[in-house]
């Protein structure tokens, strides 16, 4: 990192992170971050934060030392949000809104989507983990290379969200195809034809949306959005159309690729760490562990996309942020600090063995789902679909090892995949 050292004053840390070398490694230029430049200002004039303590804080605070943009100053922070759908939604989801607004819509959402609602539906889950093995293992049986990536990573949480949301999987994997450009448009870096692509796919989500809400008043089933469409007695207050759609806008953007890139990190770990996999050939205690440390080590979303503005100026390790300023948190580098996790890039589940989801035994918290009132709300879901996945892809593929070396989207702010091939090796005689 000499090169970066010598030029610390002028580097744009969110131009280097999208640099085909963090790209493919994004940890050592976060350890020199972290150690040399821990509050750092873009050239953009966004600030980052790399120390776990600084992003632990600042996630916390969110709501009194910081706030996401008012509605008036959308366009100050997504100067095109004037004429693009997405922006629009993007604005309108929970992790844009302040109190008292965020604390209603998540109240609502939440009393639906709770933990116990996402552990009934673990047997289903199950059911389609199964499903999509068996798919994929006459392939690998005889011999063939098989993209994981494709086959299983992306296929899962598509098909777990169609159960939850009572759709034809046909309908998902059609709307799932767009994702990728909806993610693309909201890019900073995005140009005007992405954005315009993005929209585009926005369009045909926001327009399906509004089809199935109006199916699920009229034909409740057993399902997440019937539940959100439905009544409740004892509570006056409803989602609107327009809201309850933004929210499953942002669950399907949100849930769907950072949880394929997290089954593909798990599995690369699988591979990488052999003799971690004991881990899951355990009890349920084991497995989590093993989820909780992938999740750590390979966070999907590298940073926070979505502004946290300062309320006043705010000081830490020597550098005033002045109040207004935007502030992003990189949890990446959060939770591969050393002052917060002992050895932090060596691989190692008993770190989180028998502790509460997310809680190491040291006491810190695994950022990768944030913390305070933007917790994910998905969080429960995405250990579900892993702690389902994981212990069977060992069971049934012992011998599974990668075919080439896995390929990357090159994004700065997804961890995510193109491909990852996988292939069964012989077993020894």
């Amino acid at each position: 990192m000499g090169k970066q050292e010598a030029t610390a004053s002028c580097l744009d840390a969110f131009a280097e992170l999208a640099s085909p070398a963090c790209i493919d490694n994004p940890y050592p230029f976060m350890r020199w971050l972290r150690e040399h430049d821990p509050v750092h200002q873009a050239a953009s004039g966004l600030f980052l934060l790399s120390r776990y303590d600084d992003i632990y804080w600042a996630l916390k605070a969110t709501g009194d030392a910081f706030r996401g943009p008012a509605p008036g100053e959308v366009a100050r922070y997504f100067p095109r949000a004037a004429t693009s759908l997405s922006l629009n939604l993007l604005a309108s989801t929970l992790g844009m809104m302040n109190p008292p607004t965020h604390t209603r819509l998540r109240r609502l959402i939440s009393r639906d989507f709770t933990m116990h609602q996402i552990d009934l539906s673990r047997p289903s889950i199950a059911l389609i983990v199964e499903a999509r093995l068996g798919q994929m293992a006459p392939a690998l049986e005889r011999g063939e290379a098989v993209d994981l990536h494709r086959e299983f990573a992306l296929a899962l949480p598509m098909l777990v969200f169609a159960e939850l949301f009572g759709m034809p999987q046909d309908d998902m994997f059609g709307l799932a195809a767009g994702i990728g450009a909806i993610l693309e448009g909201l890019s900073p870096r995005a140009s005007d034809p992405q954005l315009a692509a993005a929209d585009a796919s926005s369009a045909r989500v926001k327009a399906y949306f509004g089809g199935l809400i109006e199916r699920k008043r009229t034909d409740p089933r057993n399902d997440i959005v019937s539940m959100l469409v439905g009544a409740h007695d004892d509570d006056a207050d409803t989602l609107s159309d327009a809201e309850l759609i933004s929210m499953l806008w942002g669950m399907l953007l949100g849930g769907f690729a950072t949880t394929a890139a997290t089954i593909d990190h798990a599995v690369l770990a699988m591979l990488a760490y052999p003799l971690q996999r004991h881990w899951l050939q355990r009890d349920a205690v084991g497995v989590k562990a093993f989820v909780e440390e992938v999740l750590r080590c390979d966070a999907p979303a590298m940073f926070s996309s979505i502004p946290r503005i300062a309320q006043r100026d705010i000081e830490l390790g020597g550098v005033v942020i002045p109040k207004n300023a935007d502030v992003r948190v990189l949890i990446a580098a959060g939770n591969r600090d050393p002052d917060a996790f002992a050895d932090p890039d060596r691989f190692d589940p008993a770190r989180f063995y028998g502790t509460t989801p997310g809680m190491s035994t040291d006491g810190k918290i695994m950022l990768s789902f944030g913390h305070g009132i933007h917790f994910c709300l998905g969080a429960q879901l995405a250990r579900v679909q892993l702690a389902e996945s994981l212990p069977r892809i060992q069971a049934r593929f012992p011998t599974l090892a990668l075919a080439e070396q896995p390929t990357r989207e090159p994004s700065a702010f997804l961890r995510t995949f193109r491909a990852l091939p996988v292939r069964l090796h012989a077993q020894e005689s």
